[in-house]
């Protein structure tokens, strides 16, 4: 048992609060090793990579539905999947950036053609967000 961390430990070795590592052990995607009799978390190597790897997973835009699910894909080693996970949420991520890029040129737009002085009446901003279409 010489080789096993406290939680605090683990939490300092994946850069991570406490209570990170209790909200990931609720969410059933990180398990102590072992409990003391008094009660106290044990972890070992394996779940401070398995919190790196929750990180890093989460850093890239997985849920912890998905990370969750890649947990389960690296455990069985299911590589095709894996790649499959990667490449929908690249497709999700480049969707959501053609969105903001279209939101941005609306803003712009609008930005662009307001005076920013005047009557609240004659601003585009205003108008537009009225669904006036002049």
């Amino acid at each position: 048992m010489d080789s096993s961390i406290s939680i605090g430990a683990l939490a300092r070795r994946a850069g991570v609060g406490v209570d990170t590592v209790r909200y990931y052990e609720r969410a059933g995607l990180l398990a102590p090793r072992t409990r003391l009799p008094s009660g106290y978390r044990r972890y070992s190597e394996l779940e401070v990579a398995r919190l790196r790897f929750i990180r890093r997973a989460q850093a890239l835009g997985f849920t912890l539905r998905e990370v969750r699910e890649l947990l389960g894909l690296s455990a069985r080693r299911d590589v095709a999947r894996i790649k499959r996970s990667a490449q929908a949420k690249l497709a999700d991520v480049e969707a959501r950036i053609a969105d903001l890029q279209r939101i941005r040129d609306g803003l712009a737009q609008l930005i662009a053609a307001c005076p920013g002085h005047g009557r609240a009446a004659d601003c585009p901003i205003l108008r537009s967000l009225e669904g006036d279409p002049s």
